[in-house]
């Protein structure tokens, strides 16, 4: 709902941005406002997100850790949204360390509109998220153990 709210979708049109592609999984079907300025479309589920976050120029996601991690991967600014009304939120953890090596920002439903403001100020100074090394691992337990048949 925050993402609707006639400030936010001011706030993106100023941004420049010209479309804005809602997934909203489970939750309830969204009121689409009648006289917002950008195209806004929706859709529930499909089978991968890439395409659409591949194409984006800005992602704003939910707290959890594939979300963070697939947005991560993407040349897109990431801004993530922390459900701050769940208990022992471990999502906060994750999006506020990621925010302070300086890889995507991080707010609440209540700060979405400062966080629009600080990826478009920072935009230019977000950390690409290094590449994973699949052989990291097994070349650890590789010279940590001696293996013999």
């Amino acid at each position: 709902d925050a993402v609707l709210a006639e400030s936010v979708l001011k706030l993106l049109y100023e941004q420049g941005y010209r479309r804005l592609r809602i997934q909203v999984g489970r939750g309830s079907e969204p009121t689409l406002p009648t006289s917002a300025a950008l195209d806004i479309d929706w859709y529930r589920f499909k089978d991968t997100l890439k395409d659409d976050m591949q194409d984006a120029s800005l992602i704003v996601s939910h707290a959890g850790a594939g979300s963070i991690m697939e947005g991560l991967r993407c040349d897109a600014s990431l801004l993530v949204v922390v459900n701050d009304a769940l208990m022992d939120n471990h999502q906060t953890e994750l999006a506020d360390e990621l925010d302070r090596r300086g890889h995507l920002v991080a707010v609440t439903p209540n700060s979405l509109l400062e966080g629009l403001c600080r990826v478009r100020d920072c935009k230019a100074s977000l950390i690409p998220f290094p590449e994973s090394d699949p052989q990291l691992f097994p070349r650890f337990l590789n010279t940590a153990f001696t293996f013999t048949s």
